[in-house]
């Protein structure tokens, strides 16, 4: 059970979450979800009903973000508040891709201070005419939350700055990582006094709220919820230097559906998760999923588009305004490069300033003719590097224009305060060039709104602003997410100031033709892939990988941001000791059969020798004369038997069941039809090929089978040569009698007719024609070779090898997709049930330890 006591943040963060006080009640409304109740915490018992109304039986969405899409402006009597939407914000934008008749609620905070006093009434205005629930952020949690772990933590690491001193970058702060969970937790409660488990859709956004999809889902197992980084996500190099990287990547991972812009930043998560919880995706018919504890968490990889509705607005209000006219005027016979970037450091504006004088000094030609106007949009953050950026941008702006102004004429025109929609429209309208110098950045829709606000309304006057000049020239970073759409672009490192200022002196230069071309292009692209189309396509995504959601049984497990729900088959459950013991005592002809590593031996020990209390087991349950047990390994014969020597009685299948013998006193068999080993004279030498070529990798030799181990190899590289290795011994072994499998960070050769299935078959089918067909059969394992048991057991039913009435039980070890009808959690779990059996078993006092044979 989680703890429910709460006394400060500390707690927070270390996982005892708090139940934050009782919000006020609305009208109560019951859900009926069907399917089990996590067991998670008492919590949990609260997690079928929601406490507003919403409309019955119609699908919604909840939009949770950091801040609404609504603007807020004082009263002129200072008494209330105007509350209008903010139609530049994406979150109102993509309502155009969602279903027509999909009620939309939006969750998140205001721009704005309310009082505290004012809090009830704002709610209520913004709940009533806008569907806005607003969290409000107490100021302290939110100096922390926001401007200190989201903008001097979070921001700075996911473009690539790292704290290597106190002045550069923000060092980790604890405090600010628990005002974050905090604050997640507080948007939490926000969605829950509106949700609908069982209708509703959540679509969460940003880096903000990265742990938000934590506390929905250990309310909610089977909440149909997505999440969406606008921001980049940095190489698995720079993130694990976060301190709470795994809690970050767990609760991401709570999710359904995690959408990024470009497959760079989704490649990078993979990695992370790959690198950091040992979690590999799969592709499938074009779709990208991580298999988590039984659930598909889809990644998706679609780039944000503009809103073409509200930019063509923007441009008849520019026209109206006259504000094209007078922009040609000011700049008539000169030609424009335009940068629009926010105060940011990653944005590269002084760069860009440098590459245009460096296009001066190079190209005298532009000097009285070429000028960078760059509009600067209002700094989100704070701190010294950013004041620090702020005073270069001012030197360097006063430098270029005291060297290459002239009376009339100024090189650079700095614009640093905020403009207005149709006056950046207007600015768009005459460039003939947009320069974009980011040094690293999520995406960037500037070249987006240049390209149509260059292409210009359709069936306007030819003569007119309206009409376009249908031709543009973009120059981007190639560090920025939308660089990999436009195509037609010229790509830059902005770093090389000189190769920038080279390829905006090709841009402004190039042939009128060829910037038609390139313009048509970047236009066809972006109007066919708007914000609606975006928002649109993440929502199919997130739809088809929810299809399931209430069909499987869902538990959820794990404290703090360990948290995971695991999504099983309906009839896959956990194995009740009570229940076997129950079916043990009944039986009369028991057959088990236990997997060694994973099973009955933690994968982590390094001693791989069974414990005392192992053997006492084994020696138990073979005393017994009703029972049949054998211990199925990979393993060869020599380790196995030293190791299970002291059991007289225990049968041993060996690499596979390739070696096998009934009890201690009786030699080992071949089971395989094949004694011919030529194959190894083959497949070693392409082994030690991958061996020298991938450090940590080693092989192992066994009478029977070569196998390829790369565990302790750089889990990206060794991931990528098992692919290649595998791909490589099914060629050169494709006319041999062999089976070449790839396992949990293996890849094995071995004769075609071994399996762990054929030995479960063999052990039957002899205690059948010895009389003594099976009527318990227990068969435990945790990795692929021994789901071909499982499928054998499944199948010796219907063949008449076990018992019409068997009481059969197939046990995988660990939660997760399997064959197998039932689970246990881990080894020490094994052990209590293989001890429980031991105690309800009737040994023999005339059994004598060594003196068994076959059936």
């Amino acid at each position: 059970m989680m703890s429910r006591s709460y006394t400060n943040l500390l707690d927070l963060a270390s996982g005892n979450f708090p139940v934050m006080g009782r919000e006020k009640k609305h009208i109560p409304r019951v859900m009926t979800i069907p399917g089990i109740v996590s067991e998670l915490d008492d919590d949990q018992a609260n997690s079928v009903s929601s406490d507003v109304p919403s409309s019955v039986g119609q699908d919604r969405i909840i939009i949770v973000a950091n801040q609404l899409p609504v603007k807020a402006k004082r009263k002129q009597d200072n008494k209330g508040w105007n509350f209008s939407w903010d139609e530049d914000s994406l979150l109102f934008q993509l309502k155009d891709g969602l279903p027509e008749d999909m009620e939309v609620i939006y969750v998140g905070s205001l721009r704005v201070d309310v009082d505290v006093n004012e809090q009830d009434d704002v709610s209520q205005i913004l709940l009533e005419r806008f569907k806005c629930v607003a969290a409000f952020i107490p100021p302290e949690i939110l100096a922390k939350y926001y401007h200190g772990f989201c903008k001097q933590q979070l921001w700075p690491l996911f473009h690539y700055m790292l704290p290597y001193s106190a002045n550069h970058g923000g060092r980790f702060d604890r405090s600010m990582w628990e005002a974050y969970v905090l604050a997640n937790k507080l948007f939490s409660q926000k969605v829950i006094e509106v949700l609908n488990p069982e209708d509703d859709y959540v679509w969460i956004h940003d880096y903000h709220l990265m742990v938000l999809s934590t506390f929905l889902r250990r309310r909610f197992n089977r909440l149909r919820m997505g999440f969406f980084f606008h921001s980049l996500f940095p190489s698995s190099e720079i993130y694990r230097t976060l301190p709470v990287r795994d809690e970050i990547l767990r609760a991401l991972l709570n999710a359904d559906v995690i959408g990024f812009h470009t497959f760079d930043y989704a490649r990078h998560f993979l990695s992370c998760c790959s690198r950091m919880l040992g979690l590999e995706y799969q592709s499938k018919r074009g779709y990208i999923g991580l298999e988590y504890y039984g659930r598909t968490v889809g990644i998706k990889i679609m780039p944000i588009g503009v809103h073409m509705g509200l930019i063509e607005s923007g441009l008849r209000l520019a026209d109206k305004e006259c504000r094209v006219g007078k922009l040609k005027q000011q700049f008539g016979g000169k030609t424009v490069l335009l940068g629009v970037d926010d105060m940011d450091i990653f944005k590269g504006i002084n760069l860009k300033l440098l590459a245009m004088e460096q296009l001066l000094k190079q190209h005298p030609t532009w000097q009285g003719r070429a000028v960078l106007v760059q509009i600067v949009n209002p700094a989100r953050g704070r701190g010294r590097d950013l004041e620090d950026i702020q005073a270069e941008i001012q030197t360097s702006c006063k430098r270029i224009n005291e060297e290459f102004g002239q009376p009339g004429y100024e090189p650079i025109v700095f614009i640093d305060k905020p403009i207005s929609i149709s006056e950046r429209i207007a600015f768009y309208t005459i460039a003939e060039c947009v320069v974009v110098t980011a040094v690293r950045d999520g995406m960037n829709l500037t070249p987006y709104e240049y390209t149509v606000c260059r292409q210009g309304i359709s069936g306007s006057d030819p003569g007119s602003d309206l009409s376009g000049a249908k031709k543009s020239m973009l120059v981007v970073s190639e560090f920025i997410g939308c660089s990999p759409s436009l195509s037609g672009a010229i790509r830059v490192n902005p770093w090389n100031v000189e190769a920038t200022a080279e390829a905006m002196n090709e841009a402004i230069s190039m042939d009128e033709p060829e910037k038609q071309l390139r313009h048509e292009k970047h236009y066809r692209y972006v109007s066919t892939h708007d914000v609606a189309y975006w928002s649109q396509s993440f929502f199919q995504d997130m739809e088809r990988t929810c299809r399931d959601h209430f069909r499987r049984r869902c538990w959820g497990i794990g404290l703090s941001f360990r948290f995971r729900v695991v999504a099983l088959d309906p009839n896959f459950r956990k194995l009740s000791i009570d229940s076997i013991v129950s079916a043990y005592s009944r039986a009369t002809n028991r057959a088990i059969l236990l997997d060694y590593d994973g099973t009955v031996m933690p994968q982590t020990s390094i001693d791989k020798t069974p414990s005392q209390e192992v053997i006492s087991i084994l020696n138990t349950l073979c005393g017994d004369l009703k029972n049949t047990i054998f211990i199925v390994s990979g393993r060869g014969r020599d380790n196995l038997g030293k190791w299970f020597s002291p059991c007289k009685k225990l049968g041993i299948a060996a690499e596979h069941g390739y070696f096998l013998r009934w009890s201690v006193d009786e030699e080992w068999k071949t089971c395989g039809q094949s004694t011919d080993f030529g194959w190894m004279q083959i497949a070693e030498p392409v082994m030690k090929l991958y061996t020298e070529a991938t450090d940590g990798s080693s092989i192992e030799t066994k009478e029977s089978a070569l196998v390829w181990h790369h565990h302790d190899a750089d889990p990206g590289f060794g991931s990528c040569q098992a692919k290649e290795i595998l791909d490589h011994l099914e060629s050169v072994l494709a006319n041999e009698p062999v089976a070449v499998k790839s396992g949990q960070f293996i890849v094995e050769v071995k004769p075609q007719e071994v399996s762990k299935g054929l030995v479960a078959e063999k052990i039957f089918t002899s205690m059948a024609e010895n009389e003594k067909r099976a009527d318990f059969v227990l068969c435990i394992g945790d990795d692929r070779s021994d789901e071909d048991m499982f499928e054998i057991i499944g199948n010796s039913m219907n063949r008449n090898i076990l018992s019409s009435n068997a009481a059969v039980f197939a046990c995988t070890v660990g939660q997760k997709p399997s064959k197998a009808k039932y689970y246990l959690d881990d080894t020490t779990e094994v052990i209590t049930m293989l001890e429980a059996l031991a105690e309800a078993s009737n040994p023999s006092p005339s059994m004598v330890a060594g003196s068994g044979s076959s059936p």
